[in-house]
């Protein structure tokens, strides 16, 4: 029986000013390929679970949605495509990745890929996910004069190999102010910090990855910004990796709030049509 593999990405597009991104979504990884990974890492623990579900409100405020169906440990989307650090002198994982957030190995014989194997799914996967969030950052801006792409993360809470201690809940990213307009990242932090019941951050040991980095150019009215959540927030941490309902509807009308913020941002530097 031979495999057949997914598109490397699902995307609806939406009417609005808005797109976002969810680029470490992905759970598949081919049959050839996972039967070189150790047990653990099949089971893909360092996914961004549920994001789809999570977000499902923003459909129907018009958002485009862009979901990657890959496992990022056969290429993260999130990285430059020569697989530089994004946080030099600190413990990232690489492009294609050789272990998971535990520090243990992925690969169960130490056949780690070479640069061919590398370049083989940058090819495969990486490329397609960013032509198709550069062609839809241009519709809308073309479109509307302004877009605002929103990158869409989730990691568990307590990952020593990352950060000390329980991470915040709600990590908002703007690459250190680089990545969009100030007045929209105050806002943001602002709608964050008044949800009850869960912490936040600006710029803090999430920064933005490469999506938020390499895209955001706010000087020509594509503002980025990414959203790290903690998995507590709204699933179960560990295996099975359950959605958990009544915990993420606690969460969601933040989520909302932030994301009506910045369209409503967006909407008041809309170009006259």
């Amino acid at each position: 029986m031979t495999d057949t593999a997914p598109p490397p990405f699902v995307f609806h597009q939406g009417t609005q000013p808005l797109l976002i991104s969810m680029p470490h979504a992905g759970t598949y990884v081919p049959p050839a390929l996972a039967a070189r990974f150790t047990e653990e890492a099949r089971q893909v623990p360092d996914t961004d679970w549920h994001m789809d579900r999570l977000y499902g409100f923003a459909r129907d405020m018009g958002a485009s949605i862009l979901v990657a169906t890959h496992s990022r440990y056969v290429v993260d989307l999130n990285r430059p495509p020569d697989g530089a650090s994004l946080y030099p002198g600190q413990s990232v994982t690489g492009l294609c990745p050789v272990d998971t957030f535990d520090d243990t190995p992925i690969y169960a014989q130490g056949d780690v890929p070479g640069e061919a194997e590398v370049a083989a799914r940058r090819d495969a996967v990486w490329a397609p996910y960013h032509a198709q969030l550069r062609a839809e950052l241009d519709r809308i801006h073309a479109r509307h004069g302004v877009a605002v792409l929103w990158d869409a993360h989730s990691i568990r809470s307590v990952l020593p190999r990352f950060f000390e201690g329980k991470l915040p809940d709600l990590n908002l990213g703007t690459a250190n102010g680089e990545s969009c307009d100030p007045a929209l990242a105050r806002e943001l932090l602002a709608i964050a910090e008044a949800a009850g019941g869960y912490t936040a951050v600006l710029n803090g040991r999430f920064k933005g990855g490469h999506i938020t980095r390499h895209y955001g150019q706010p000087g020509q009215g594509v503002h980025a910004v990414q959203l790290e959540m903690t998995q507590c927030s709204y699933m179960q941490e560990s295996l099975p990796f359950d959605y958990l309902p009544d915990v993420a509807q606690r969460v969601q009308p933040h989520l909302e709030r932030m994301l009506r913020a910045a369209l409503a941002f967006a909407h008041a530097r809309q170009a006259p049509r």
